[in-house]
């Protein structure tokens, strides 16, 4: 904190010498001038020590007491292309605070807000003493260098295990290009099998008033789920973030849904549901994650909410439904070779809701699917995960046209000639007991050892040709699994 020092510098006296003349005078002149530099250089020494007293007093002060304060100004420097007010939408605590704590503190976590606009390539915030004329203010200070980069993009070949497939992914990205803090970001992705994204979207930081952010998306995905459940969707969206902080996530979908059967060979519990519909839903997620590592948790707790309402609206043709996802994860540290047992907890349900719901099916591309090879500790994205099983290889199977039995099983395996329908109700449990090697090589790279248990179920609840399932039916029909690995931590993600 710097402030301005209103010290009064003493003068120095000097008597109007004798004429002289000769050698004699300039001695005498020589002599004076190294008199005057001499107490230059005490007056300096004084001003120096006065000052840093005053510092000393003034930090003493601060520890015993509350320091009123108010704040007279903000003068925002460096801003070439950024405007005055996206700046001063982050400083709105700084201009409320009451004292001088307030103000060191709301000016801290200010500066945190402008580096994560990352329009910025640097931000300072100086505190400085306000006009003599007006005592107990303060003016702030805010010099910013914009970053001479606006743009960045990236490019890269990612694998699916779980669906054995690969992708071809790309994003390109303009920031602060018209000046008021935006974010334009448009990406790519192509399949091998089929699978392609294409969105555009545009995100601006807080305004006056705001309470946070404003983002919205324009966006057009198609994905191929033939092999698994005979069908292949295709969305055109937009989602508009109302809320979106480190907690707290509120979104706004309208979003035109369009399931066909290319193969024509779909079973009659997918055919019901081909054609085009319409999504109107918002949709809230509140999360908090006070583990120490998301790759490698070794003590902490996670916890994350996310609830959906369908149908808002009023044509009577949108779909209508409630949806409720729970994930909760604890990692417990053991103390020895860095061991540490994380266990885990998800669940879902989806209903319709209207009048004579219990007898309306859910969506099939909103319920939930189990399996594939994703990792239960470090996702936190509902009932979805179950090592050991293939992606979609749980629940119940629907035979396609070419079969005569139209009869539903459930089946655990890969079976040819059957739709995956996915659950209305999931759950879905884990216990994982990660530990170092003995080997210091190992430790040093990062590199572990996990052994685990898996644990879940899904099963439909709504539906004219549905069956009540009982609590002891669901119960006892879950699947299992259970082994162990090696684990090849990186700082993005994890090969298991």
């Amino acid at each position: 904190m710097a402030e301005q020092s209103s010290d009064i510098q003493p003068q120095n006296s000097q008597e109007k010498p004798m004429q002289r003349g000769g050698g004699e005078e300039e001695e005498e002149e020589e002599e004076e001038e190294e008199e005057e530099a001499e107490a230059a250089g005490e007056g300096g020494k004084d001003r120096a020590s006065r000052a840093e007293g005053q510092v000393h007093k003034l930090i003493r002060r601060l520890s015993r007491e509350q320091v009123q304060i108010r704040v007279h100004d903000i003068k925002i420097k460096g801003n070439r292309k950024t405007k005055d007010f996206v700046v001063e939408g982050e400083l709105e605590e700084v201009k409320n605070a009451k004292t001088m704590q307030e103000l060191v503190q709301a000016a801290t976590v200010a500066n945190a807000r402008l580096h994560r606009l990352g329009i910025f390539k640097s931000a300072t915030i100086t505190l400085d003493a306000g006009p003599p004329e007006l005592p107990d203010t303060a003016n702030v200070i805010v010099e910013v260098e914009e970053d001479p980069r606006p743009f960045s993009g990236d490019i890269g070949l990612f694998s699916k295990p779980e669906a054995r497939t690969w992708t071809v992914e790309g994003s390109l990205k303009s920031k602060n290009w018209l000046g008021y803090g935006e974010t334009w970001n448009g990406t790519g992705s192509y399949g091998w099998d089929k699978t392609s994204e294409m969105s555009v979207g545009l995100s601006y930081p807080r305004f006056k008033g705001l309470p946070a952010a404003f983002m919205t998306r324009v966006s057009l995905l198609t994905e191929d789920w033939v092999k698994y459940s005979s069908y292949k969707e295709r969305l055109f969206g937009l989602s508009v973030g109302l809320v979106n902080d480190e907690h707290h996530d509120l979104a706004y979908n309208l979003t035109w849904r369009s399931l066909m059967d290319p193969s024509h060979q779909a079973s009659r519990s997918i055919r019901r549901q081909l054609g085009h519909a319409l999504l109107s839903s918002i949709k809230y997620t509140y999360k908090i994650d006070e583990r120490d590592s998301p790759v490698r948790p070794t003590r902490g707790f996670a916890f994350a909410s996310t609830s959906q309402i369908a149908g808002i609206g009023l044509d009577s043709r949108l779909l209508r439904f409630v949806r409720q996802e729970l994930d909760f994860r604890y990692a417990i540290p053991l103390g020895f070779y860095n061991a540490a047992l994380n266990i885990g907890l998800s669940a879902g349900i989806i209903l319709p809701w209207g009048k004579g719901f219990m007898n309306l099916a859910t969506p099939v591309s909103d319920r939930f699917f189990m399996g594939g090879h994703s990792s239960p500790v470090c996702n936190l994205r509902g009932p979805t995960s179950l090592l050991g099983f293939r992606s979609r290889g749980v629940g119940l199977t629907d035979a396609r046209r070419s079969n005569t039995d139209s009869s539903k099983v459930e089946v655990t395996c890969d079976t040819s000639g059957r739709d995956t329908l996915g659950g209305d109700l999931a759950v879905t449990s884990f216990a994982d007991l990660s530990f170092d090697f003995p080997l210091k090589l190992f430790r040093n790279a990062g590199i572990h050892g996990h052994c685990f248990i898996c644990a879940g179920n899904l099963t439909t609840l709504t539906g004219d040709q549905n069956r009540p399932v009982s609590f002891k039916e669901f119960s006892s029909s879950f699947r299992y699994s259970a082994g162990a690995g090696i684990i090849l931590p990186t700082r993005l993600f994890r090969i298991e």
